[in-house]
């Protein structure tokens, strides 16, 4: 449930969806919100 709404929010907020700049996952924690460098 929580990847399809963190999926969605990829393809609303990043460039390419695939390879997160913004919403990146860290294994074993989470989600964390970045700024793109």
């Amino acid at each position: 449930l929580v990847n399809v709404h963190v999926q969605r929010l990829r393809s609303k907020v990043e460039h390419d969806p695939e390879h997160p700049e913004i919403v990146m996952t860290v294994r074993g924690v989470g989600y964390k919100a970045g700024v793109p460098a």
